[in-house]
């Protein structure tokens, strides 16, 4: 087991208070918090060879370049890429699932089928709708049970040799599940469907290896794994993203440029256009160094204890409901309390130093399935304590009695 007290000291923010109370963060599916190992990257960065990067011959260019692409190689070993070119910068999931569905737009025409979750984060659901719209492929659902768990038998039925994509998120970032990628991604190619996996939720949590669930892309964001925000990876097979189309077109993903034609770069670079957010992919790469340091095997035996404790801590509460209740799920319990809008709940523990998240989290689908209005979310990471879920179950009763 890590030493939590040893490793708290490596976040300045949870020293702070909020309307002065010790801060309770419980909003790390939104973000997480970020160490003074990335911290003093930033730093870094910016005070010893701030430059841009590739094609400049002095000095600071050289290092800055060299420390971006060792960012890349270190994401690229992380997830167990082939090849470092098969990770793209992004600023962030939203950014590399889009980069996707644009470029499928090439490759779809009426009649095609796409299949997404019915869990899924609305940068799960909207591009693929538009992709829908432009290209008159039919968008199909895998719909979900009361315990926030995907009826598997049911993507059976609308899998067919006419799917061409399947979509889904690795984890639920509204329930906390754990969805089987694994069967998915299997019965997929089974079609000859491509798939892409929105790891938002799971990277953070799980060891994940590209190569050995054999998907076909995989996306990220820095910001949930303890870096920066604005930063995110894309990775893909490398059969894909060549023949994908550039995302956007300007200076880096060029080879030639002439006003009668221009030809594009060689990967990852075709799909880097402009000046990327160098500090933040070299701060990503430092994250992930931080996270290994730690070993997210034990992180994930910590969290899930966490999880125990807090779903049984917070279902002595009279009238309180856990949405998703599945029992292969992550360190997020969502819930409301009879009576009370979750906002009103929300705002009480605010003023007790304890952040949570209230709302539809962006999966407005899965709220309109349980005829909710939002739920509140609480989001643990491997700093926090079971301390902090007693502070926070104490506030959650002191909040229930004044609202009732």
């Amino acid at each position: 087991m890590p030493d939590i007290n040893k490793i708290r000291e490596d976040f300045p923010i949870l020293k702070r208070k909020v309307n002065g109370y010790p801060l309770i963060y419980l909003d790390n599916a939104a973000t997480s918090q970020t160490p003074k190992q990335v911290i003093d990257t930033i730093v870094g960065y910016y005070s010893n060879y701030n430059a841009n990067i590739h094609r400049g011959v002095h000095t600071l260019s050289q290092e800055a370049t060299e420390k971006y692409e060792e960012a890349r190689i270190k994401i690229q070993k992380h997830f167990n890429a082939t090849k470092p070119y098969e990770i793209i910068f992004t600023s962030g999931t939203t950014h590399g699932i889009n980069l996707v569905a644009t470029g499928f737009s090439d490759f779809l025409k009426e009649g095609d089928e796409i299949i997404v979750s019915a869990l899924e984060h609305h940068s799960n659901i909207v591009p693929w709708q538009m992709l829908c719209e432009r290209t008159g492929a039919v968008l199909k659902v895998i719909p979900m049970n009361e315990d926030g768990e995907l009826i598997m038998s049911e993507y059976d039925k609308i899998l067919s040799p006419n799917t061409k994509l399947v979509f889904c998120n690795h984890i639920s970032n509204a329930l906390g599940t754990i969805n089987p990628v694994q069967e998915i991604i299997d019965k997929a190619h089974q079609f000859g469907a491509a798939v892409l996996i929105d790891g938002a939720q799971a990277a953070p949590h799980l060891k994940i290896d590209v190569q050995a669930l054999d998907v076909d892309f995989y996306v990220a964001s820095a910001h949930k794994m303890c870096g920066p925000t604005g930063v995110g990876m894309l990775y893909g097979k490398e059969e894909w993203l060549k023949k994908l189309p550039p995302y956007q077109g300007g200076g880096e993903m060029i080879a030639e440029v002439t006003f009668e034609k221009t030809t594009y770069a060689d990967l990852p670079h075709k799909f880097e256009a402009g000046t990327p957010n160098i500090c933040g992919g070299i701060a990503f790469g430092a994250a992930i160094d931080y996270l290994n340091s730690i070993d997210l095997d034990e992180i994930k035996a910590y969290e899930d204890e966490l999880l125990a404790y807090a779903t049984e801590k917070l279902s002595s509460i009279l009238g309180l409901k856990i949405y998703g209740t599945s029992e292969n799920k992550t360190s997020v319990i969502s819930f409301n309390i009879e009576g009370i809008h979750p906002y009103d709940i929300g705002s009480i523990v605010d003023k007790l130093g304890i952040a949570v998240r209230t709302g539809h989290h962006c999966a407005q689908p899965i709220m309109d399935y349980y005829k909710i209005p939002g739920t509140v979310r609480a989001s643990f990471a491997f700093y926090n304590t079971k301390e902090e879920i007693d502070n926070f179950v104490e506030a959650v009763n002191r909040a229930q009695l004044m609202l009732s």
